[in-house]
C-alpha cells in the first residue's frame, strides 16, 4: 500500500525509471494497434505506453493496477471489449 502511494506520487519519468530499475517486465499486449508494456512491482502491475511503442522512448502514460485479481479483471474486460 505504501509502495502504491509512493509510486503514484512520482513524476512520470521517475516512475518509468523506477520501474526499469526495480520492476519486472512481464511482456506486452496490443490494443488499438498500440503496444502496451506490462511491468510488475511487488503487488502492483503497471501498463506503460511509450512514444512510438518503443520502450527506449519517453513514456506517454501509465496505468497502475493493484493486485493480481484486479489485473485479471482488467485484462478480461479489455479482452471482452475487443470483440
Amino acid at each position: 500500500m505504501l509502495l502504491s502511494f509512493f509510486f503514484k506520487n512520482l513524476p512520470l519519468t521517475k516512475q518509468v525509471n523506477y520501474l526499469k530499475k526495480k520492476g519486472i517486465g512481464l511482456g506486452t499486449r496490443l490494443k488499438d494497434g498500440r503496444k502496451i508494456y506490462i511491468y510488475m512491482l511487488r503487488d502492483l502491475f503497471i501498463e506503460v505506453l511509450y512514444v512510438n511503442d518503443n520502450s527506449e522512448n519517453i513514456a506517454e502514460r501509465l496505468n497502475v493496477i493493484s493486485g493480481v485479481v484486479n489485473l485479471n479483471k482488467h485484462l478480461e474486460n479489455e479482452f471482452r471489449n475487443t470483440f
